[in-house]
């Protein structure tokens, strides 16, 4: 009988990471999703059932990172599917960008990456099996005007990924980045329809994407069907960024 998978996935309260999050509990992993809140806690519960379990994470915070950690190892569970996908934007044009809001984004997606994957990359190496994947953007590559702070980080987190991985391949331990482009999501469905229209006139397929279309690749990156993908960074973007 083969013992079931545990997987972390950060910021899944919601959109991408809640998509992620229900997906891996449909392909038979129990999933520990992370909020900021208690409310998105309670969500991740709500939407998870028995198959999973939220964890109120901050990622800029070490503490909070440890006791989330740590409660995960008091079920007696090893984390070896992690999905970096927590973020915050603080958007501004660079010139009346502040210190503390390039700050904040770097503290939240990349340190905070840094933190949580290193906390956990040595049982995957011991066990000599372990799937990361990374959550970059399409601005990685493409930038985005007042999203400079927000840009650099996708941008750093491709290079994160490649570099770790050629340190952890031999081990077992696969290192990956999914890129998505415009998705659809609470954030999106705000935007007036002459902004939709104009990001969809961008996209040759012609739609926004569905936070299942991130999901769906998120979940071949932790199988065994992807043992041999590894420093990949894989797009989905609807052919908004031909690379």
């Amino acid at each position: 009988m083969t013992t079931q998978r545990t997987a972390l996935v950060s910021g899944a309260s919601r959109g991408i990471g809640s998509a992620i999050a229900c997906r891996l509990v449909k392909d038979g992993i129990f999933v520990y999703g992370t909020a900021t809140t208690d409310e998105g806690v309670e969500s991740i519960n709500d939407a998870l059932g028995s198959d999973g379990s939220g964890l109120k994470m901050v990622l800029p915070d070490e503490e909070s990172i440890s006791s989330a950690l740590g409660a995960i190892s008091d079920a007696n569970r090893t984390v070896e599917i992690l999905v970096n996908n927590a973020g915050i934007t603080r958007d501004n044009l660079f010139m009346r960008m502040s210190d503390q809001n390039w700050q904040d984004v770097l503290d939240t997606n990349l340190t905070g990456i840094f933190r949580v994957t290193k906390s956990l990359i040595r049982s995957m190496m011991r066990q000599r099996w372990g799937r990361i994947v990374n959550l970059g953007s399409v601005v990685g590559q493409a930038g985005n005007p007042g999203q400079v702070n927000y840009s650099a980080t996708k941008a750093g987190i491709e290079g994160f990924t490649r570099a770790l991985a050629l340190e952890v391949a031999s081990r077992g331990v696969t290192v990956n980045c999914v890129a998505p482009g415009m998705i659809e999501t609470d954030m999106t469905s705000d935007l007036p329809e002459s902004v939709t229209d104009n990001l969809k006139s961008r996209i040759p397929l012609g739609r926004l994407g569905h936070p299942e279309d991130v999901a769906g690749v998120v979940s071949f990156l932790v199988s065994e069907d992807a043992s041999y993908v590894t420093a990949q960074t894989l797009h989905v973007n609807g052919g908004m960024l031909a690379t």
